[in-house]
């Protein structure tokens, strides 16, 4: 039932302006939604989001008089008093969504308790006015002309693409950590994500990612005692992991929840990645859905305004609980690295017509075909063998596109590649900036696209796979260049492997290419490439007086 909260209870709510962007409001409806019990939730957005959002549930719905609080300032059929703020088991406890929705939108609410009759409730200008409504058991939010009378925060929005690739990925974490619930999204009336609701992790990928990433996926379910302040209780891990060969540029992929919060937090989504540890290639991240479920008492939910973020009674507890399990499923389902390693050096380097600052090392060893021990003077050189590559072909790449731009060229027939509906969302608010990187794609129907055409710089063709990273790199502006991240990530296929074991030969070549870098000590992504040890080191170590003696 919905009632008031008392002024003790008000005072101890983390405050803060909920309703920041349209996405914000796609998550309050959707967390009610699911607090309601719903099975089936579907999602209409309009433009960028400001001239209709409209969310449908068949949850069990409100009363009149319930619907008549709900959209008044501190009320909530989820917290009795301050107490409760210790123990929330909801996701919109704060009671705070529809009156903060209303405050800057026209709102309507229609719903009913599988009565004979529902309940209207309109908020424009913030009177309410409510009538009776006919419709089935649920409830239905429409919020139209958002910030209208909010220009500044209206103006500071992005591009309506940009904005619903937000409200997409809200919708698609929620429909990854909640595969029991049916999603439907749409956009100006077109579709574009559906989930079946049938409570298996496996479906949800598939909806989300293809078939490609679903086969390649599998579901666990584990337990871990966890510790803190001589407390200890049980942490439910569950979710499904996709093989290492299922991989993307960043981590936004792992998808995390918390009693049922999908959340973005970076420490868990870490602990996912370390789970993967070695099994993972280099510079790629994981695609993984990973659900924690703790006492409630042990998360606090109320650190952050905009409920985004959620404090834990012992977090790096929870992240070593997280990471263990996670690698523990990694070698239960045998997923072990496949594919071919990239060991062409003749052909991947080109000599370089320069004196090299390398030209006195040495090859005198490696350490577990990762690393190249190299003498040089008094010091002793660990090269990491990938990154050294990674740096001489990146350099490569870049010197010849400024000169020449990059190249694009046809696929016949053209490829067919599955996206997310984040990405895609992404794909259509980047398409310029994607199209002149050299990539040539359309629509297929549903979340397949054909690409037509690849960027391909000194003739060597990006697969069309590579699509959705180069969204995800565009989309993250993290480079001035767009074309900066192309080639960070074209450097890096074709580059010697981790266990990859090269002649002295080709070691020695390496080296001299590296040291003709304009940038020889880190690899493009800012890792380094040689450590030294000084032979001091050794002096003091062995507890000699100089390095030569007897």
């Amino acid at each position: 039932m919905i009632h008031h909260l008392d002024r003790e209870t008000r005072a101890k709510i983390a405050a803060g302006e909920v309703v920041t962007r349209p996405a914000r409001v796609v998550v309050e409806l959707v967390e009610n939604a699911l607090d309601a019990g719903a099975e089936t939730i579907e999602i209409d957005v309009d433009g960028d989001g400001t001239e209709r959002i409209r969310v449908v549930d068949d949850g069990h719905g409100m009363s009149e008089s319930d619907a008549t609080l709900a959209v008044k300032r501190h009320t909530t059929s989820k917290l009795h008093d301050a107490a409760d703020l210790e123990t929330v088991e909801t996701l919109g406890f704060r009671g705070e969504a529809l009156p903060s929705i209303a405050a800057v939108s026209r709102l309507e609410l229609v719903t009913n308790t599988d009565t004979p009759r529902g309940t209207r409730v309109v908020v424009d200008d913030g009177e309410p006015t409510v009538s009776p409504a006919g419709r089935a058991q649920g409830t239905t939010v429409e919020v139209t002309d958002l910030f209208a009378d909010r220009p500044a925060r209206k103006k500071a929005l992005a591009s309506p693409k940009t904005e619903f690739a937000r409200i997409s990925a809200v919708v698609t974490r929620y429909a990854l950590t909640r595969p029991d619930v049916r999603f439907v999204l749409r956009h100006n009336g077109h579709q574009t994500l559906t989930t079946p609701g049938t409570d298996r992790f496996s479906d949800a990928m598939l909806a989300v990612y293809g078939r490609e990433a679903a086969s390649q996926a599998s579901a666990f379910d584990a337990s871990r005692q966890v510790t803190a302040a001589s407390e200890t209780v049980t942490v439910g891990i569950d979710g499904i992991l996709c093989h290492p060969d299922v991989t993307r540029a960043r981590r936004d992929h792992v998808h995390v929840s918390v009693n049922g919060r999908a959340l973005t937090d970076h420490r868990i989504r870490r602990a996912v990645a370390d789970g993967y540890g070695t099994l993972l290639p280099d510079s790629r991240e994981p695609v993984a859905v990973v659900r924690l479920s703790l006492p409630p008492a042990w998360v606090d939910h109320n650190v952050h305004p905009a409920k985004a973020k959620v404090e834990f009674r012992d977090l790096d507890a929870v992240a070593s609980a997280v990471e263990a399990s996670v690698r523990d499923a990694l070698s239960t389902a045998d997923l072990r690295r496949s594919g071919e390693l990239a060991m062409d050096l003749d052909t991947s380097l080109e000599p370089v017509e320069a004196s090299s600052v390398f030209d006195d090392i040495r090859v005198i060893g490696r350490f577990r075909n990762l690393y190249l021990l190299c003498e040089a003077g008094d010091e002793l050189l660990v090269v990491d063998q990938h990154a050294a590559h990674e740096r001489v072909n990146y350099e490569r790449l870049k010197e010849a596109i400024e000169s020449a731009g990059i190249d694009s060229v046809r696929i016949d027939p053209p490829a067919s590649v599955s996206l997310s509906a984040t990405d895609a969302a992404l794909l259509e608010a980047n398409r310029d900036i994607v199209e002149n990187l050299g990539f040539r794609v359309s629509e297929f129907g549903g979340d397949t696209y054909r690409v037509e055409a690849v960027p391909a710089p000194l003739g060597r063709p990006f697969a069309p796979d590579a699509l959705a990273d180069v969204v995800a790199d565009v989309a993250a502006g993290d480079s001035t260049d767009p074309r900066d991240e192309l080639l960070k990530e074209l450097a890096c296929h074709p580059s010697i492997k981790a266990g990859d074991d090269l002649s002295d030969a080709d070691a020695t070549r390496l080296l001299e290419r590296l040291g003709s870098c304009e940038t020889p000590y880190t690899c493009p992504h800012g890792r380094p490439t040689v450590l030294a040890i000084d032979e001091s080191t050794f002096v003091r170590g062995f507890g000699r007086r100089s390095g030569r003696q007897g």
